[in-house]
């Protein structure tokens, strides 16, 4: 079956070749895009960061373990969620690693639907994740149009300031702040005061003015 760029994908990592063959079947049986290494250095050699995917991977390995895999993901920012496969001796580590933002994990041996459920889970994650950080973007990108004082403006009507008490606290008329507005309204492409404040929100600092507003 052949699986567009675009699909999910499930990375595995393991370095029991039986365990790979095994759950390479049953992703296959069911449709779903992976691919298996057999360690953690090989699968960082080929992680494609913009590819929607989870990872399942042995929380003890050869070489890179686990949660050293784990450190170096997050030292990448790769928000990959994952699901660790431990054994019972493991569960102290495998808790650590959920401390440390793994999505899940499973003991050895589970049941092929346990591990389903927990992927489509983690996928169903990393999709919203991904189209979070895709609106975030677009914020940004938009805000980015704006001049230091319409930043200055959006921030005052984000507070809830009226439109007078934003003209007398930055020396300008009304009718200049009613423009500024406007601008930052139509610049955003917000229908709404509630919808200005969510993207506002949505973004944090980003949305803060870069420096003190010189013109009007």
């Amino acid at each position: 079956m052949k699986h567009s760029p675009e699909s999910p994908l499930i990375y595995l990592v393991d370095d029991d070749e039986a365990v790979r063959d095994s759950l390479g079947m049953l992703f296959k049986s069911i449709g779903l895009a992976h691919e298996a290494y057999a360690s953690a250095l090989d699968f960082l050699q080929h992680y494609d960061v913009a590819r929607p995917a989870c990872l399942v991977a042995d929380i003890r390995m050869p070489g890179l373990s686990g949660l050293e895999l784990q450190q170096r993901l997050h030292e990448q920012r790769a928000e990959i969620p994952i699901i660790f496969i431990t054994g019972h001796g493991d569960v102290p580590m495998a808790v650590e690693a959920m401390q440390r933002g793994a999505m899940d994990f499973l003991q050895k041996p589970f049941r092929d639907q346990d591990l389903i459920d927990r992927i489509n889970k983690a996928l169903d994650h990393d999709r919203e994740h991904r189209k979070s950080r895709a609106e975030q973007n677009e914020i940004r990108a938009r805000l980015a149009l704006l001049t230091p004082r319409e930043k200055e403006v959006m921030q005052r009507v984000v507070r809830g300031q009226a439109n007078k008490v934003i003209a007398m606290d930055l020396g300008v008329s009304q009718r200049t702040v009613e423009l500024h507005r406007a601008r930052v309204m139509r610049k955003l492409k917000m229908r709404s005061l509630a919808e200005l404040v969510h993207a506002v929100d949505k973004v944090g600092d980003a949305a803060a003015p870069s420096g003190t507003a010189g013109s009007q």
